[in-house]
């Protein structure tokens, strides 16, 4: 279509694929705000769910936890679910940000968005 124009036709193609990832990156976006991962702690006394965004989306707490006594310990177990489901989503969205860049060419390291 563009063949002839030498440099001009090569910034089409890049324009094009430009706009294609600018589409790509807004759907991972959405859909990282759809996938759920879930953190645990105290031998699954303690959950917490976040997007892959890193929003946090719910805890479960086992009653069992609750003695008057041990305030910090319930404390501790709560920060380390909601670290742990935070991690996760970290991982997850790194993992789902691979799939993206794997699919168009570009090395699989390469840190999206700029």
């Amino acid at each position: 279509m563009l063949k002839g124009l030498g440099a001009l036709g090569d910034m089409a193609g890049m324009m094009k694929k430009a706009q294609e990832m600018q589409g790509k990156m807004a759907q991972l976006q959405d859909d990282m705000a759809k996938i759920t991962v879930t953190g645990e702690s105290g031998a699954g006394l303690v959950k917490a769910t976040c997007t892959a965004k890193g929003e946090l989306k719910g805890l479960d707490i086992d009653p069992s936890i609750f003695n008057g006594d041990e305030k910090e310990v319930v404390e501790d177990l709560i920060l380390a679910a909601i670290k742990d489901a935070q991690s996760k989503a970290s991982d997850r969205a790194q993992s789902e940000m691979a799939k993206l860049t794997e699919g168009m060419g570009l090395p699989a390291d390469m840190k999206l968005p700029f």
